[in-house]
Formats: C-alpha cells, structure tokens, sequence
C-alpha cells in the first residue's frame, strides 16, 4: 500500500513544460500529460484551445503565451518554470513549415527564425536549467525532413537537420558533463494538422492522437531517436541510402 502511494504521489509531482500547446501534436500532449497527472505548462504564440480550462482537469495546467522568436522567450519560459514549481520534462512542439517552391524570402527567414533561432533559444534555456536543477528529460518534435535536403522546403528541412544534429550535440555535451539529462528527437513524417493545411497533398498522412500517444510513450521509455511510424522509418532508411549525385534528380 505504502510503496503504491509513493508511486502516485510520484506520478502526481512530475512537472512538465510543453511549447507550442497552442493546437496539434503540441495540445494534444499536453492533455496526455494532465490526463496521466503530470502538472503542465502550457506555453504558445497565441493559446488558443489550450487555455487551462480546455484541458480534462484544470487544476493541474498553467498556461502563458510565450513567442520563442522573441529575444526574452526564455526568460519567460523560466517565468513559467516558476509557476509550475519545477521542470522534469522540457517538450518542444514549437515550429512552422512550408512548401516554398519559389524560395520567397520571407517564408525562409521566418522558417529559420522559428525553427532555428527559437528552437535554439528555448531548448537552450531548458538545457541551462536542467543543467543546473538535477537533471531532466528533454523532448523535441524534429522531422524526417532533416533525413535529406528537399526542394519543395529548403528552410524547412534545413531547420529539422540542425534540430537532429543539436539535440545529438547537448546528449554529448550532457554525458561529458556528467548531468543528469535525457533526450528524446522525435521525427514523425506528415501528420494531419493545420500545419499542413496549405492545399497540398501529401503522403502517408499520419492522426495527431495516435502520434500523440507514441510521442508520450517514446518519452516514458527514454527513446533517444524516434521515426514515426514503420512506413516512414522505411522510407527515410531509403533515402539515406541515396548518394548525392542521384538525390538531385529526385522529383519531389
């Protein structure tokens, strides 16, 4: 009875933060987390559906509107961490995406400065804290976009390279530091969300909820690298095999 109690009380006390909870794979995450007793901070460029009385139980969820590509992004995260009363779990959900087949300046730069700089800015924050907390797990939402470079979305697919290679460089950091901070690099490919909702098709479109349900239990089992699902795992396998000099032939 006692060592059951400990365990609930356990689940109960873990603290997670979730950027980006505002709709998508981000809010509904979240509501995994709450629904499973975790006390959430939810944070996001506007809230939107995820204000705390939208979630099951709101007792345990805080909600801040949080802009990662403001330069005091991550002293507010830490405002947040505050209100919380801790951070076990950093889960950043944060980006945009689109198919720029014309290169228009503006939606490479704001790609790269969502996707790159608030990426950076936020997971770095994160890092710092756990650093100096304990310890701690982080989480991201990467792409299979970050397999290889593609024409349709190079802003896009070169942010989700440099998420994969940054998340691979803080794990040896951490470890050659000796903290106590695990990480998790989530690649799901296209998922149904209003991220995609631009009028163009595409492929093997995977449900929110059920990417939700193998992000939470990714980060439950300390994965280090996860493709969502096994269709795209084959495929990005392919393409890895593919050498240059026939990769910019592909018609994508």
């Amino acid at each position: 009875m006692f060592k059951a109690q400990c365990s609930m009380f356990k689940a109960q006390s873990r603290r997670a933060i979730v950027m980006g909870a505002s709709s998508g794979i981000g809010r509904e995450v979240a509501r995994m987390l709450a629904e499973r007793g975790w006390t959430v901070g939810v944070a996001a460029r506007r809230l939107g559906e995820s204000s705390p009385q939208s979630f099951p139980d709101a007792g345990n969820v805080v909600a801040a509107r949080i802009d990662v590509t403001d330069a005091d992004a991550g002293e507010q995260l830490l405002k947040l961490i505050e209100r919380v009363g801790g951070m076990d779990l950093y889960f950043h959900a944060s980006g945009i995406g689109k198919q720029n087949r014309e290169l228009h300046e503006d939606i490479e730069l704001r790609t790269m400065e969502t996707n790159a700089m608030g990426f950076t800015r936020m997971v770095g924050t994160a890092y710092r804290y756990m650093a100096t907390h304990g310890g701690g797990h982080i989480a991201v939402i990467s792409s299979i976009a970050g397999t290889k470079g593609l024409g349709p979305a190079p802003a896009y697919s070169a942010t989700k390279a440099l998420q994969n290679t940054y998340i691979q460089a803080l794990e040896q950091l951490s470890n050659a530091r000796q903290l106590n901070i695990r990480f998790t690099d989530i690649r799901p490919g296209f998922v149904d969300t209003d991220l995609l909702s631009d009028g163009n098709r595409y492929p093997l479109l995977l449900d929110k909820v059920k990417v939700a349900e193998d992000i939470v239990r990714s980060i439950e089992r300390h994965r280090h690298v996860r493709v969502i699902d096994w269709r795209w795992r084959t495929i990005t396998a392919f393409w890895r095999l593919i050498p240059r000099c026939l990769w910019r032939h592909f018609k994508l």
